[in-house]
């Protein structure tokens, strides 16, 4: 079943849904969206962005801009390897819902914690496949955080960031082994920690 308005309906509006994109991966940002719906009038097809197509994504993205009202929050890499992946994520999502420009009524987060915010909230685990606010965020902090990565492909190429957006691929992963780390590589991850600290042993 598709997300629906189901959940949003018990709450206020305008209510904003939230969702983010990158925490996975080995390289680049977490990138999160929030997402204020206008119940009757929205793009067709939302649904949580793992379910979709990119063409698809993107469609509903470009969409979304014009119909609803969208925020987008990045934590940096440098932000991920001080804070940790867990409190980024939630800094990402608190931009995001800052940058709506307005204070939502509810705000509805995937995930089973909210960020640490004097605003009403709920988290809602899988919310992407059970909220349509949550999806339509879903879509747009993969689409913004999968363009970013194409941008720094062109930058430092080999990685295959364009495909791969900097998830741990076997691919990526073999770049990492003979190329070495980027600045974009998150050096509190294990896999980019142990590549550093082959580095060091072999200048030694």
């Amino acid at each position: 079943m598709a997300p629906c308005f189901k959940i949003e309906k018990p709450y206020p509006e305008p209510l904003a849904g939230v969702d983010e994109a990158g925490c996975a991966p080995l390289a680049g940002p977490v990138v999160a969206a929030a997402v204020i719906l206008d119940r009757a009038r929205f793009p067709r097809g939302i649904d949580d962005s793992k379910k979709l197509p990119a063409p698809v994504r993107e469609r509903i993205c470009a969409k979304l801009y014009e119909v609803a009202r969208v925020g987008v929050g990045i934590a940096s890499v440098e932000e991920i390897d001080s804070l940790n992946i867990f409190w980024a994520r939630m800094l990402a999502m608190t931009r995001a819902v800052e940058a709506l420009g307005m204070d939502p009524e509810m705000v509805l987060v995937d995930g089973n914690r909210c960020p640490k915010w004097e605003r009403p909230s709920v988290a809602i685990v899988a919310g992407d496949a059970k909220s349509r606010s949550i999806a339509a965020a879903s879509i747009v902090a993969k689409v913004t955080r999968d363009r970013i990565m194409a941008e720094h492909a062109r930058e430092w190429p080999g990685y295959g960031w364009e495909t791969n957006k900097g998830y741990p691929t076997p691919d990526h992963c073999n770049a990492l082994k003979a190329l070495g780390p980027t600045p974009l590589h998150r050096r509190s991850f294990a896999r980019v920690r142990e590549r550093l600290q082959l580095e060091l042993i072999a200048a030694e």
